[in-house]
């Protein structure tokens, strides 16, 4: 005879009063095992409960050599002990779960659509259906077949049949394992779905509230479903809700205006990002030329908000114009950066040589094939250490 506990005897306790018959650790996380508990061990798609032992935070449930380990935030008690369940999230998960039993109910027999899969998540739920490319139009159909039967407030129970009753029985279910003998538990729907669950369950479709269906993707030749249903959807519409007020005082739009407003807003940002481009461009040539107009033998400069591919188009234009000389740039506001050198055609210098020696010094690394050699640097402060270093290196290998 299987002991049935509490959370399935009675899922809509909330406290009970028990004995702790042993406690251990694993993987360095205190647990106790109760003579009885409210609280359900993760199974069946469905998340572990949290609550409280003694006052002590349940962080997780697990069924484990035939026993449900409550793990712990602190010491294990000992002796009697007051359970106590999270019922907002014991509440949540049984208005998903009884939904997803309502929800692969009507699919499969309004729409021959199977479910191979369920999950329950923290912000949506989805079943997998064995049906590809599921529209819009036959997706409504649904979520309006669903949404009459929570109107039909249908009883929804649970009990444990003989695996000879249960032969006997209209049972939807991929079947049992070869040489199961104990006792199966059944969740009903009346006039709806008959199915082997372990999970906790409402007491009536009402209670699931509403359904709304959220989307679809394509996986493995099927179609995965999303859905919100109970407090978790009217949670969801009122963050939705929150977002478009905060979009409409900031776009100046109403509801049907907001997609063209924010289409709107991405031209423009667009727009701005290419004249943004082109003044980086102007400036990097004009920068490039103000360097190139020395006579220094190693030009040099640091650009603090700029970034690698803007040294790229200052060395450039350098290199045009001064083809035999060095050119060595860096940028970042902090330790942390970028750094380039650049050697004109007509330069005598080993630019790899220099590279890997600059970068070396400012604490990085980096690499480049022709006049070109770039890198990160993790130490911008030793920038005129390397600078001189440079100087001496292109003094070196003047003719």
């Amino acid at each position: 005879m299987i002991e049935i506990l509490a959370y399935e005897r009675e899922p809509f306790r909330r406290e009970l009063e028990t004995e702790v018959v042993s406690a251990g650790s694993e993987a360095g996380r205190p647990y106790v095992v109760l003579a009885d508990t409210i609280l359900y061990p993760e199974g069946g798609g469905q998340p572990a409960d949290r609550g409280r032992i003694a006052g002590i935070p349940v962080e997780d449930v697990r069924t484990a050599g035939g026993e449900v380990r409550h793990f712990l935030a602190g010491e294990a008690p000992g002796g009697r002990v007051r359970v106590e369940v999270d019922w907002a999230r014991r509440f949540d998960h049984m208005q998903q779960h009884t939904a997803q039993h309502l929800l692969t109910a009507v699919a499969i027999d309004r729409f021959g659509w199977q479910t191979t899969a369920f999950h329950l998540g923290e912000a949506v739920s989805d079943i997998e259906l064995g049906a590809p490319q599921i529209g819009p139009e036959p997706l409504l159909a649904l979520e309006e077949a669903v949404a009459a039967e929570i109107r039909a407030a249908r009883p929804v129970t649970a009990r444990r049949v003989s695996p000879e009753a249960y032969a006997a029985l209209p049972v939807r279910s991929r079947g049992l394992p070869e040489g199961f003998s104990w006792e199966i538990r059944l969740v009903e729907i009346a006039g709806i779905d008959l199915n082997t669950c372990g999970g906790t369950h409402l007491a009536s479709t009402a209670e699931i509230e509403g359904l709304k269906l959220l989307g679809t993707e394509g996986m493995r030749g099927g179609t995965r479903l999303f859905y919100a249903a109970g407090r978790r959807l009217r949670g969801l519409f009122a963050a939705h809700h929150e977002r478009a007020a905060r979009l409409r005082q900031l776009l100046g739009a109403s509801d049907e205006g907001l997609t063209a407003a924010v289409q709107g807003k991405l031209e423009q940002l667009k727009e701005a990002q290419r004249s943004v481009k082109a003044l980086e461009e102007e400036l990097a040539a004009a920068a490039g030329a103000a360097l190139a107009a020395g006579d220094d033998r190693v030009a040099s400069a640091h650009f603090p908000p700029r970034d690698a591919p803007f040294l790229q188009r200052v060395a450039r234009e350098f290199g045009r114009l001064a083809p035999g000389r060095l050119l060595f740039l860096t940028a970042g506001e902090s330790e942390q950066g970028a750094f380039l050198l650049a050697a004109g055609e007509q330069a005598a210098v080993d630019l790899a040589a220099a590279g890997k020696r600059v970068a070396e010094i400012l604490g990085g690394r980096g690499g480049g094939s022709g006049k070109m050699f770039q890198g990160k640097a993790a130490a911008l402060s030793r920038r005129d250490e390397a600078l001189a270093e440079l100087r001496r290196m292109a003094a070196l290998a003047a003719p």
